[in-house]
């Protein structure tokens, strides 16, 4: 029986053991995620606003990102878990600015309805 497509190349990854054993998809979307944070967290630095930012939503990011380390770490050990925990860092530096600007922005914000 002839193997076709998909099926194939990983057969032939296994015999010649040429290519890497993570999906390219997996680290592209990682990759996207690791050009946005730090967008974020620029926009943060920059102009000390975070109001509107979610912290229990960064919560489940980095929760989820954390059952994605041990994932790779228990079942698919490779390279792209290192992917996964430089994501985690960035959503904690942006969780971290979060707690950092958010009373000031609340006491501004205070400031700003009284007068």
């Amino acid at each position: 029986m002839k193997i076709r497509g998909y099926a194939r190349s990983c057969e032939f990854r296994k015999k010649t053991n040429i290519m890497p054993h993570f999906s390219i998809w997996e680290v592209l979307f990682l990759l996207c995620f690791a050009v946005s944070w730090p967008l974020s967290i620029a926009k943060s630095l920059r102009t000390k606003i975070v109001i509107g930012k979610s912290p229990i939503f960064m919560s489940f990011i980095i929760l989820g990102y954390i059952f994605g380390i041990i994932h790779k770490a228990l079942y698919s050990h490779d390279i792209v878990i290192w992917l996964y925990v430089f994501n985690a860092v960035l959503v904690a530096t942006d969780l971290a600015l979060y707690f950092t600007y958010i009373g000031r922005n609340r006491r501004e914000l205070q400031r700003s309805k009284q007068q």
